[in-house]
């Protein structure tokens, strides 16, 4: 019988690692060998000029960069965000922080000049087009809730009259607020389904002095606004939010349309200004709202759209309705993928100045035919705000491929071939007789057969696991030499993807996924990302690109070693819809300030937060820590009873359940697992709470405080 040495012998030698498509356009790469890979190879392959540009880039250590003041950055201002991960997740004792990865990093020095972008790009177009009013945008804080976030939107936008918009109760609360700090002339949207309580909140922030504007989305919403206008003697400024006729197609345009969840139709809006009219309310009507969907692909339907709702605007004023603002809504599209494509859900055709002039011009264009005075302009602008600020940070702890451990010695390999006999045997002999003619694509035609009636066997009981394994093993020897191994691996990540990257679970959005690290080396595997939940939904699998695989590094022998990914563009939507799958809480939270200075590694961290413990993510679903722990110390008494140091090892065991309920569910160092109990409760760095900007001392109590912290297992 022929030895496999003449299979293998007689293929071809593997063929160089190639990047498939990601190659084919980019010869630069294709032209760079193992050696001569830089940084900027990387900064092609993974196209972050693209869909990172101004914000982030590769930095001549391989590592990505954060450019906080975007275009006007200077390079000793860039933030290495390796740095910032050591920074934040080194020990205590070694001048970090101690946290955990997964991590939110914000910048917000990203977020300000998104907003500078955002009204100098309106500005400058009102000046272009002679426009005779102004721009002021509003943040709807359904896109990120984060306490800091808003008040940093409120705090930055202050000069230029920024406001919010809400769309519930809570939401309305928080904007009430956090705008009695800001600009009196800031706008307060109120979107939304609305009862009673909603609608007389919203009076009570009129009467507060908030700009406060109650925006009905179903005409029924109307008698309830009356009715508690009368009740609490508040005159109220009103909107009506219009269902257009124009419409995008994909995910992101299915609210828009006459068939739109939201909005009143033009028949509707005629009733609501009778009703209004016979109330002697019609001046309260001051704004016209739309949204034709996130994520607009192109700025001709921008101008559709906006000239669309331009005419309902003017035939308002013709109406005898005191109009002031048009609210263009949302839909401002960031580019996930750079690829500027104006036919994707993930990507847009234009800039921020292109959308802006495209909007100013289209409304000056219905009012000066119509005569009617141009109206302050309003955009709902979430995603294009925070998006870029926010970066999810995050570990490779392992990876698998489905054939990287299959190995065979010549003894056993030997041993296997004199056991087969039948079908398989014969497959084995047509395998050896076509590698010797160089028939390859029939070797893997005969080697897969033979593994087939293997498997068969096994199924039977006359093969052993040993001689299934070898099977396998050959195999996988014979892809390799011939060259077609599958070359995709499984990278385990310290991650949830349920909580910290919902849209791409629940409606396949895709973001950029990068190593924030190791680019001037040229990646030689291509995998895929595989998170902590019990859940085969639990995987990321599509890539901006097209791609099905994202090209990685290998990871240092024996597991992740410090392998670090970042997800990109992901500020808007993702913390507020993040979920609780397999309890594992939302990530650590830090704040980055670029530095005042121009020595140091450039940066700050002014505000963290850990991320949930186990005993806090507990409480969400109602359960109590602390009455878990005294359940389970009980069960330790009774149990373990035994020894001479029985004592001291309950004692340790309490110590154990203590910290776990105190620890993050996430996959935690060796540092961290060996913290005993009462370092983990003292130190105050494992429970959800903030640390102060400057001496990142824990305000926040871990779990179980009212009972002491359990302390009296910890004497």
């Amino acid at each position: 019988m022929p030895a496999l040495a003449c299979c293998v012998d007689s293929a071809v030698s593997p063929p160089p690692y190639a990047f498939a498509s990601w190659d084919s356009s980019l010869p630069a790469i294709n032209a760079a060998a193992s050696g001569d890979w830089s940084a900027f190879h990387s900064s092609l392959l993974y196209r972050v000029d693209g869909w990172g540009a101004p914000y982030f880039t590769v930095n001549s250590n391989g590592n990505i960069a954060v450019r906080p003041y975007g275009p006007n950055t200077l390079a000793h201002q860039e933030i290495d965000l390796l740095q910032v991960v050591k920074r934040t997740s080194d020990p205590k004792i070694s001048g970090g922080l101690g946290l955990q990865l997964p991590l939110i990093a914000r910048f917000p020095d990203v977020l300000k000049n998104r907003m500078d972008s955002l009204q100098s790009s309106f500005d400058y177009a009102v000046r272009c087009h002679g426009y005779e009013s102004h721009y002021q945008g509003v943040f709807p804080v359904k896109c990120n809730q984060d306490r800091f976030v808003v008040e940093d939107i409120v705090k930055f936008g202050s000069g230029y009259r920024f406001g919010l918009e809400a769309g519930s109760k809570p939401e309305l609360l928080l904007a009430m607020s956090c705008l009695s700090g800001g600009s009196p002339d800031a706008l307060l949207v109120c979107n939304g389904f609305k009862d009673m309580e909603y609608i007389s909140l919203s009076l009570i922030a009129r009467k507060l002095h908030l700009n406060t504007v109650i925006v009905l989305e179903q005409e029924e919403e109307l008698d309830t606004l009356i009715d508690a206008h009368r009740k609490l003697g508040v005159r109220p400024v009103l909107g009506v939010r219009a269902k257009l006729r124009t419409k995008h197609s994909g995910h992101f345009g299915s609210t828009s349309g006459e068939k739109g969840k939201f909005g009143l139709t033009t028949t509707q809006i005629l009733r609501v200004v009778r009703k209004l009219q016979q109330c002697e309310m019609l001046d309260c009507l001051q704004l016209l709202h739309f949204h034709i969907g996130s994520q607009i692909p192109s700025t001709a339907l921008v101008a559709d759209g906006v000239g669309e709702a331009a005419q309902i605007y003017c035939e308002l004023v013709r109406l005898g309705a005191c109009m002031r603002v048009i609210d263009i809504g949302g839909g401002l599209g960031i580019d996930y993928d750079g690829s500027k494509s104006q036919n994707s859900d993930i990507s847009v055709g234009y800039s921020l100045q292109e959308y802006a002039s495209a909007v100013v011009e289209a409304v000056k264009l219905v009012c000066g035919g119509k005569g009617v005075k141009h109206p302050i302009i309003c955009s709902e602008s979430g995603r294009a705000i925070v998006s870029h600020h926010s970066i999810l940070l995050f570990e490779a702890v392992s990876a698998s491929s489905l054939h990287s451990r299959q190995i065979i010695s010549p003894g056993e390999l030997q041993s296997f071939l004199d056991d087969l006999t039948g079908e398989s045997l014969a497959d084995y002999d047509n395998l050896s007789a076509a590698a010797l003619r160089g028939e390859y694509d029939n070797c893997l035609l005969y080697a897969e057969q033979l593994k087939l009636h293997c498997v068969q066997q096994f199924k039977e009981g006359s093969l052993g696991i040993e001689r299934l394994a070898a099977a396998d093993a050959l195999c996988e020897l014979l892809s390799k030499a011939i060259g077609v191994s599958d070359p995709i691996a499984t990278y385990h990540v310290n991650l949830s993807v349920f909580t910290s990257i919902p849209d791409f679970w629940g409606i396949g959005q895709l973001f950029p996924i990068v190593p924030i690290h190791r680019l001037d080396e040229k990646p030689s595997v291509r995998g895929i990302i595989s998170d902590l939940t019990c859940d085969s939904d639990g995987k990321i699998d599509k890539f901006i690109g097209g791609e099905s695989s994202l090209p990685l590094h290998e990871l240092a022998e024996g597991g992740g070693g410090g392998y670090c990914l970042g997800m990109f563009l992901g500020g808007a939507y993702e913390e507020a819809l993040g979920g609780m799958h397999n309890l594992f809480g939302g990530p650590s939270v830090v704040r980055v300030a670029a530095a005042a200075a121009t020595q140091g590694d450039g940066f700050a961290v002014t505000l963290a937060s850990p991320g949930m413990s186990c005993g806090e993510v507990l409480r969400v679903m109602q359960y109590e820590p602390a009455a878990m722990f005294r359940t389970l110390k009980r069960r330790l008494d009774e149990y373990c009873d035994d020894g001479d140091d029985a004592g001291a090892a309950k004692a340790g065991l309490a110590n154990g359940l203590a910290r776990c309920f105190n620890n993050v569910p996430y996959l935690s160092s060796p540092e961290l697992c060996s913290l005993t109990a009462a370092e983990a409760v003292n130190d105050g760095g494992y429970g959800h709470g903030y640390f102060s900007d400057d001496s990142l001392e824990s305000s926040g109590e871990s779990i179980g405080s009212e009972e002491d912290h359990w302390s009296h297992i910890l004497a």
